[in-house]
């Protein structure tokens, strides 16, 4: 699904008035009457609602929302900024409303106008759409800060007002903090991240049959992956196929005290689909590793932590590196000597990337096309800390592109930038997740993909959205609190069969 920016989206709304031959203010009773569905599903109609409207076209949907569920039997006020240039639909929505249902429009031109509301009450947001830039002022910045200091649920239509849906790099003061936010037809890029939350709240993407044929072709290197588009990079495994056909992977990892975390990149790389594994340890782990998952061949390489000297990786198909290898200065040269060496794709995870952030030089020696799984605080130990979420976003699509690497950074939606610059958010997974182990098992699952001849950064895409999708599954029968990342692996199968269910 693409995440297209406001003026993208703005020319999507005027191709498809244009190509479906309709007016605007029927394209905005679309999306009303998909804002009223939602609140209707999700509100019984003993709630009542106050809905504060603009001036724009935002405002017009607010206006058509206020009318529609009056309509339908709810306790509905709406109040309308004061302004002398309404836009053409909102004002007709607006003289609509008030032909219809007299006296449920309140005009008002100052905050001291501001109306009583009573407890219990739920506000609807549709002050300001997604053409705001600067800070708000005058009224709307009244009514933002009043509403806010409510503390009341605001349900916000299509964006919260104030915030600009493609930059939030200025910490502007003056947005909604919204409980839900209604989105139209696609996610928008400020939605994705940690800051925003406090004010985009819960978002729900509302289908409003937006021209697809201009989605399609619209240039777009920003991404919010979905079932369709997993279903779509997907391998159909062949009738006649046999181990081979679904390749060898080396996973490297392990070290006196924390050769639990070669154990669940091992299951995890073994539930993947791929056909052949061999794990190099140290010797502390071998008894371990081959009582826990008997499928591994294993490799011994030290004692209590690794000690690479003379490594064939010819066989394989793919190479992880890190799971709870530590950082020793031997350990650091093992992963040098391992990243020189490699004929295959590598995914580097965990302690890898912490012996490359002491070694920066190492990232110039790095395959193309490897993939990097790191958390915030890892990726920041690669490159340096970041002012914001926008900000570090910025770094990992340069970072991708410099070193012409695949970063997946970690977090609620995940993000995998590749290459050439795109960036792919998730939309699976969550607070289960945020466990030790959780990123052992991911690694896996992306090393268990390459080996299986998915490119790269298909790979990421699919192994993020699995990996998030057993956790959901896990989530249902468990509970965020007390699942564990072995548990999401063995909720694999349930994830994998979804998706073939799906197609079907």
């Amino acid at each position: 699904m693409k995440i297209l920016s406001a003026q993208q989206i703005k020319r999507a709304d005027a191709f498809t008035i244009a190509s479906e031959k309709i007016q605007s203010v029927d394209l905005m009773e679309r999306a009303a009457l998909a804002a009223a569905d939602w609140i209707k599903f999700n509100f019984s109609k003993q709630q009542a609602f106050f809905v504060f409207c603009g001036h724009g076209n935002n405002g017009g949907d607010g206006i058509a929302i206020s009318r529609l569920l009056i309509e339908s039997g709810y306790t509905v006020k709406c109040i309308v900024a004061n302004h002398s240039n309404y836009s053409n639909d909102c004002n007709l929505n607006k003289k609509r409303l008030e032909q219809k249902f007299p006296g449920n429009v309140k005009v008002i031109t100052s905050i001291v106008e501001f109306p009583d509301i009573p407890a219990g009450i739920v506000i609807i947001d549709a002050l300001l759409g997604i053409g705001i830039l600067g800070e708000p002022n005058g009224l709307y910045k009244d009514l933002i800060l009043k509403l806010n200091s409510l503390q009341l649920p605001i349900v916000s239509i299509d964006v919260p007002s104030g915030l600009n849906c493609d930059d939030v790099t200025s910490h502007k003061t003056t947005i909604i903090k919204a409980t839900h936010t209604l989105c139209f037809q696609l996610p928008k890029f400020a939605f994705l991240f940690p800051e925003t939350y406090e004010l985009v709240g819960d978002w729900h993407i509302l289908d409003i049959n937006l021209s697809k044929e201009f989605i399609e072709q619209e240039p777009c290197k920003q991404f919010y992956v979905d079932t369709k588009f997993v279903k779509s990079i997907q391998k159909k495994r062949d009738k006649y196929s046999h181990k081979g056909t679904f390749g060898h992977g080396l996973l490297v990892s392990g070290s006196h005290g924390k050769i639990g975390a070669s154990v669940l990149a091992a299951k995890s790389f073994l539930r993947s689909g791929a056909g052949l594994l061999t794990v190099m340890l140290p010797q502390c782990g071998y008894e371990i590793m081959q009582a826990a998952a008997p499928e591994a061949m294993t490799i011994m390489s030290g004692v209590n932590e690794i000690n690479v000297d003379d490594l064939n990786t010819s066989n394989y198909k793919v190479i992880a590196v890190g799971p709870g290898i530590g950082t020793s200065q031997q350990v650091q040269k093992s992963v040098l000597k391992l990243i020189q060496s490699a004929d295959a794709p590598l995914v580097l995870d965990a302690d890898a990337l912490n012996c490359i952030s002491q070694n920066q030089h190492i990232l110039e020696v790095i395959p193309k096309n490897s993939i990097l799984t790191p958390h915030l605080k890892e990726f920041e130990r690669l490159t340096h800390e970041a002012t914001s979420d926008f900000h570090r976003h910025q770094l990992q699509v340069e970072f991708s592109v410099q070193h012409q690497v695949i970063v997946v950074l970690k977090g609620a939606h995940t993000c995998i930038t590749s290459p050439s610059g795109e960036s792919y958010f998730n939309s699976t997974g969550n607070t289960g997740l945020a466990k030790g182990g959780s990123g052992d098992v991911l690694t896996g699952l992306i090393a268990g993909l390459v080996a299986q001849n998915y490119t790269p950064i298909n790979a990421a895409i699919i192994g993020v959205y699995i990996h998030g999708l057993a956790a959901d599954i896990t989530k249902s029968k468990f509970n965020e609190i007390t699942m564990l990342p072995s548990d999401v692996v063995n909720h694999y199968a349930e994830a994998f069969n979804s998706l073939v269910s799906r197609k079907n």
